[in-house]
């Protein structure tokens, strides 16, 4: 009797490697970075932080990652990305430990921006390796389900953080960030467990759909590729830019708008931000899954009209349903850009050199999240409100619609 073939495995190990990324993201961006929204109001309330300041401890963090973007393109090309993620991930973890006994503005701008280091160093190479594992009409999707993980950090530090507050009163902030630093230990264990640097590594080829495998004349994607000119590389970082600027504007003090300027209490203000988070886990898969169908250009102008009028519902101080829908247009394109853009480096460099020219535009995209909640914290001090720094952030908005429309099409899309 003749025996059956064992049957092909159903999911390709690129959605496993997708599955960690989602961790990845969760830990080294989603707590990294957006749950300090969170933290805010506890943090200055009690250390006595000024607006400034509060604003200052964003940067910080994002001058840590403008850092390590600089350099991990290079570092992973030596390394490998599974190393140079868990090795940033346990950087992420140890800095939000010491942010937990931090005692000063100082200490604390000090400890965070480790933190950012460890952000970027875990985020640009776990974002370039879409470009290895999965094909060009793939990778829109597949980076799409990675960002989200900062959607479910947000929902999730939406609904603890108030609640570890109560429990610990004036100090519940610290057992936050020491919460927050223990999970991330454990997800930089299972990064490091499941995370692979490419589909060679297991004998297997790029997911490129139902096919399973990339066809054989398809994996020397480099040399097939055109050349890309610096200007073009330096046009994408200018939209990068201009999204680094604006959306960390609103993650920033959304929370602290509600509570200071809008009369929210904490735990309402945390229920806004946990919608933010929800609304979130569409936007990447939706809009990467879209970029893959009707083209990164389209896509990408459709977000950032949605964000545009996501901070001018905000920004002109618009009462009651306003503010749901600001949030709502918010969520639903929160994570939208990063994965199109990583889809979009992929396809006009081909997977070798994605993680330089991703580190490349994350550094100058980075320059902007450091200027965005230093200038938007400096308003907010001088005119006593954070309206014009909404009002600023959908300006910038509108002109990455107009920046995004001048840009060209891959040359080749396999």
């Amino acid at each position: 009797m003749s025996q059956n073939p064992a049957p092909a495995k159903s999911v390709h190990y690129g959605w496993y490697i997708v599955a960690a990324g989602t961790l990845c993201v969760f830990a080294g961006l989603g707590f990294g970075r957006f749950a300090l929204g969170m933290l805010l109001p506890a943090m200055g309330s009690s250390l006595q932080l000024t607006y400034s300041q509060m604003g200052l401890i964003s940067t910080t963090n994002f001058i840590g990652y403008l850092l390590a973007v600089l350099v991990c393109g290079h570092i992973s090309a030596r390394t490998g990305s599974r190393r140079l993620i868990f090795l940033a991930l346990l950087l992420v973890a140890a800095s939000m430990l010491l942010v937990s006994r931090a005692n000063s503005f100082a200490t604390v701008a000090l400890f965070y921006t480790l933190t950012g280091m460890g952000s970027g160093a875990s985020n640009v190479p776990m974002m370039a390796l879409v470009a290895s594992w999965f094909g060009t009409r793939q990778r829109g999707k597949a980076a799409g389900f990675i960002v989200i993980g900062s959607g479910f950090a947000i929902l999730l530090s939406g609904r603890l953080i108030p609640y570890l507050n109560q429990q610990s009163a004036s100090d519940g902030w610290r057992t936050s960030w020491l919460v927050l630093g223990v999970i991330v230990l454990f997800i930089a264990a299972i990064c490091y467990l499941v995370i692979r640097d490419s589909p060679e590594e297991l004998g297997l080829r790029p997911f490129i759909g139902k096919q399973k495998t990339a066809p054989a004349d398809l994996s020397g994607l480099d040399d097939k590729h055109p050349p890309v000119t610096a200007r073009d590389i330096y046009h994408l970082g200018a939209i990068y830019f201009l999204f680094g600027y604006t959306y960390v504007i609103y993650a920033t003090f959304i929370v602290t708008t509600l509570v200071a300027e809008r009369g929210f209490s904490e735990a309402a203000a945390g229920g806004f931000w946990s919608w933010v988070g929800l609304l979130s886990l569409f936007s990447g898969p939706v809009f990467g899954t879209l970029s893959d169908k009707i083209g990164r250009k389209a896509g990408l102008i459709i977000v950032f009209s949605i964000q545009m009028c996501a901070y001018l519902l905000v920004g002109l101080a618009l009462p009651g349903i306003f503010l749901y829908l600001s949030i709502g247009c918010y969520g639903i394109v929160a994570w939208a850009i990063p994965s199109i853009m990583a889809a979009l480096v992929g396809d006009y460099v081909g997977p070798r050199k994605t993680a330089r020219v991703f580190g490349f535009i994350t550094f100058i995209f980075a320059i902007g999240q450091i200027a965005g909640p230093a200038v938007a914290g400096f308003l907010a001090e001088k005119l006593g409100s954070f309206s014009s720094s909404f009002l600023m952030a959908a300006l910038f908005a509108g002109l990455a619609v107009f920046l995004t429309s001048l840009l060209k099409k891959p040359a080749r899309t396999p």
